[in-house]
């Protein structure tokens, strides 16, 4: 077996204590990762790795450290990162038991450093708050009171307060004057729980919003644990063109840009940005923080759409490498800035860039991430595999490594769920409970699946087949499908389940999900690593 290098707690605080660039990477699944990890440790788990690794880590170079909890994940994946080009991946020492013995303070759920970051704001800055009761006395008596929802608009759709707008992030700083163009109207934020609501309402704060403003204090777990009703399925949204008046337009720059500049956010040229993406001696990311919509109808080519609320609040996700470099760009000149200025903040070296025309937008469409070519797999039409199934051939087993919450949704008809990471146990059962003589590998959109079909030949000396375009293009063929939580034969581990998702007992997991937050400024100051600025 390959050894590698390791590093000591010691020597990957020292990095992220001197703004060196470090990825501490804890590649064990989602729900693992949640229960305990180092504060700047991004979740990237081993199964994912060659979908997520190039867009993630731009630089091959760059110092990687990776870790787990003794499962023996970390040792594959620092295989599969050399694989994949990297040339300085470490292992923690003594994994995440290392870490702890050697006095590091663990965080427990996910995108930890917004979170405690939100939580700072809101302490020095006292950032203004209403308590469900308020704001639901407030809507009842038909008060002038606007309600904006700073979530992703899936996650708005999902649960909302009734009657409140779909404004994510990065969006409030621009289309708040206009959403509530008489300054005596009263402006509520909110999100889920408290950051979104806390870094949304303190933007219109610091952006000089003239109306009086206030965060739905924790959010629609607040007005749950208020007993209030919440409405689902709904679809109100800003108008595209709110906010974009000249004049009004005009006064959110003013004001972006001199928030911007107190934080320390920098520009950039196109051409200085050209030099930086060939620099191999530092990591750069570059984020378009518009909607999806804006996005996709044209942005710069290498830039990836991370939508400014969302680049906040998940900061680790998206830029993993501390000590990075992250370049934003957007063609409004309020969206960018606002986002920049609470990136710096959280000790990001962030720029804006500057001097970008509409005939520098080239690319159109969704992302699109360079990832490795997966090892050939024979494969097979959802037509074909559907006449397997219906014969019911008890020789064939297949196996479905998508998401435990896309398997529950929809499968194919008969199909085992396997956590890729732990293929060789979900193997090992379903060798011992159907002996099939091969397999069938099938993912949601066939991203995953070419990936893990070498995997399971390896682990069984069998052949294997892929599904063409996956069970989603099962679905589209109109074929049947099953779903629920059976045959699983892996643990639903990869994915954590938030306290507002249907847990046993939802008021006790969401009361302790808001005792975590309020301890969170106390961990940050034992950690000592985090060096954020609140301004």
């Amino acid at each position: 077996m390959t050894s590698y290098p390791v590093r000591t707690y010691e020597q990957v605080r020292e990095a992220l204590l001197a703004r060196q660039e470090i990825a501490l990477l804890d590649v064990r699944e989602e729900d693992p990762h949640a229960q305990s990890h180092p504060l700047f440790a991004a979740n990237m788990p081993l199964s994912r790795l060659e979908l997520d690794a190039w867009s993630r880590l731009p630089r091959r170079s760059v110092p990687i450290v990776v870790f787990d909890n003794g499962e023996g994940f970390a040792e594959r994946a620092a295989a599969k990162l050399v694989d994949l080009g990297y040339t300085d991946v470490a292992l923690l020492d003594g994994g995440l038991a290392g870490w702890i013995r050697a006095g590091g303070e663990v965080f427990r759920d996910v995108n930890v450093p917004s979170k405690a970051f939100g939580e700072l704001v809101e302490a020095k800055r006292h950032t203004p708050s209403l308590s469900a009761q308020e704001v639901k006395a407030l809507l009842d008596a038909k008060d002038d009171v606007v309600v904006l929802d700073a979530r992703r608009f899936d996650e708005y759709q999902t649960m909302n307060i009734p009657g409140s707008i779909s404004v994510p992030g990065a969006e409030l700083a621009l289309r708040a004057r206009a959403l509530a163009p008489d300054p005596k109207t009263r402006v509520i934020v909110n999100c889920a729980g408290r950051t979104r609501s806390i870094i949304g309402t303190q933007s219109l704060v610091n952006a000089g919003l003239p109306n009086p403003v206030a965060a739905l204090r924790n959010g629609t777990i607040g007005w749950t644990l208020a007993g209030q009703s919440l409405e689902h399925g709904a679809r109100r949204q800003f108008a595209p063109g709110a906010g974009l008046d000249a004049g009004v337009l005009s006064t959110s720059r003013e004001a972006a840009a001199a928030l911007a500049t107190r934080a320390g956010v920098k520009h950039v040229t196109l051409a200085e940005l050209g030099a930086w993406v060939d620099d191999a001696s530092r990591s750069t990311y570059r984020y378009d923080v518009r909607t999806p919509g804006e996005y996709g109808h044209a942005h710069l080519p290498g830039f990836q759409n991370a939508p400014g609320g969302q680049l906040v609040q998940e900061t680790e996700m998206f830029a993993p490498v501390r000590g990075a470099r992250v370049v934003l760009f957007d063609d409004d000149g309020v969206r960018a800035l606002m986002t920049g200025s609470w990136l710096a903040q959280m000790n990001v070296d962030v720029y804006v860039l500057a001097g970008v025309t509409n005939e520098d937008l080239t690319a159109r469409g969704a992302w699109q991430p360079q990832r490795p070519l997966p090892d050939a797999t024979p494969a097979l039409s959802p037509a074909a595999l559907a006449e397997l199934v219906e014969h019911g051939d008890a020789r064939v087993a297949i196996i479905n490594v998508t998401s435990s919450a896309n398997h529950v949704k929809a499968h194919v008809p008969g199909a085992f769920w396997a956590m890729r990471s732990d293929l060789a146990n979900a193997l090992a059962a379903i060798e011992k409970e159907q002996q099939p003589d091969r397999y069938v590998v099938v993912c949601q959109t066939n991203a995953i699946a070419p990936y893990a079909a070498p995997d399971v030949a390896s682990l069984t000396g069998k052949p294997v087949h892929v599904v063409e375009g996956g069970t989603s293009a099962w679905i589209r063929e109109g074929l049947p499908v099953e779903a629920g939580d059976t045959r699983l034969a892996s643990p639903r581990t990869d994915r954590y389940r938030r306290p507002y998702e249907g847990t046993d007992n939802a008021h006790e997991a969401m009361n302790a999900y808001l005792e975590w937050e309020y301890g969170l400024i106390a961990q940050l100051d034992r950690d000592g690593t985090h060096g954020f600025n609140v301004v």
